[in-house]
């Protein structure tokens, strides 16, 4: 079946060059979990900015929604950095191996290194906010009932998510463990102070009541 060029829920995935390859990319290296959540995230992201009366680029959309996770991969799990950054260097990465203007790479880069920073993106670039609401609504359910039933069972046929809240946690757990002091001030926290015993959230008042200032 082919991957690009589907449609649902009156959106079509971009059948480009670059879309294409990035869907090889992304099939080949992560997991069934994550490419299919990616997809989603594209898809459910293109209807919020359809809700939302936005205009944007859909290949840029599709590009930071599939590469969003990327950095979730065990490659990454001893790099010291966010997980967000890596996806983002990654796409960056591929971006600049297609030649594409820097001012493109920018807003991708930008979309996937925030979409965990809550409160920020909506107010940015529409494919960095529409990246971040894609993600919102498949993870995190918000806005659920600003897509159609019809349209969402569209989608979520094409792209399953059995057990999803589970496995994404799951994912999300064994992708930032390796590296707990990146959740300094972000939601992951909530993830590592859940599920690995022993963790302690850093906490942003003792940070400045240790630092070395004398006052």
């Amino acid at each position: 079946m082919p991957t690009n060029g589907q449609t649902a829920a009156g959106v079509t995935v971009p059948d480009t060059k670059l879309a294409r390859d990035a869907t090889d990319l992304v099939r080949d290296t992560t997991t069934d979990l994550v490419y299919n959540h990616s997809r989603r995230v594209f898809w459910f992201g293109s209807l919020q900015g359809r809700n939302r009366g936005l205009s944007f680029d859909p290949e840029l959309l599709y590009i930071g929604a599939m590469f969003h996770d990327l950095g979730l991969n065990e490659e990454f799990r001893g790099s010291g950095r966010r997980f967000e950054v890596d996806s983002a260097d990654e796409a960056r990465r591929f971006l600049q191996g297609h030649r594409v203007p820097e001012d493109s790479i920018r807003r991708v880069w930008t979309a996937i290194a925030l979409h965990t920073t809550p409160g920020i993106p909506e107010f940015m670039e529409p494919e960095v906010a529409l990246v971040t609401a894609g993600v919102e609504y498949d993870v995190l359910g918000i806005g659920y009932h600003d897509v159609s039933d019809a349209d969402r069972a569209q989608i979520t046929a094409l792209h399953p998510r059995p057990d999803f809240k589970r496995s994404i946690l799951q994912a999300f757990t064994e992708g930032i463990a390796p590296k707990p002091e990146t959740t300094f001030g972000n939601v992951k926290a909530d993830v590592l102070e859940r599920f690995v015993p022993g963790y302690e959230r850093g906490n942003f008042v003792d940070v400045i009541q240790n630092s070395d200032w004398p006052e």
